[in-house]
């Protein structure tokens, strides 16, 4: 009986602690576990025709599956290459023989580096603009 009030003390630290790490509100289902993608997946599920408000239970399921592939990619992933780490690489080595996989990997990989050269020469034009200034 003396350990019960530490273990209620850890659970609500831990789920405490949980509330701050995204900006992104989450939905809790009755086990306690944090929605994560509800929102998103929802939006998802219209646009592939689906109703505009989607059961839950069908978005619970189809978040359960979302997470269950990025944890087993996750770990495959960590398996290859440096052990322990996730590099780019290794994804792209995971999807290479699914065709549409890797297609969306090098176009969201292009993506961003098209995003960083824009920032970049953002940055850029807002320095040399703030750089002739007087002061």
């Amino acid at each position: 009986m003396a350990g019960a009030p530490a273990e209620e003390n850890i659970d609500q630290a831990e789920f405490d602690e949980d509330e701050f790490l995204g900006d992104t509100p989450t939905e809790a289902t009755q086990s306690g576990r944090k929605r994560l993608f509800s929102k998103e997946l929802r939006c998802m599920m219209y646009g592939f025709g689906d109703d505009q408000n989607p059961y839950t239970e069908s978005v619970d399921m189809l978040e359960d599956l979302v997470i269950e592939f990025i944890t087993e990619t996750t770990h495959r992933a960590m398996e290859i290459g440096r052990t322990g780490r996730v590099q780019v690489e290794d994804i792209v080595f995971l999807v290479r023989k699914d065709p549409r996989k890797y297609a969306r990997v090098k176009d969201l990989l292009t993506m961003n580096e098209e995003l960083k050269r824009a920032r970049k020469a953002f940055d850029e034009i807002k320095y040399v603009g703030t750089e002739g200034k007087p002061k």
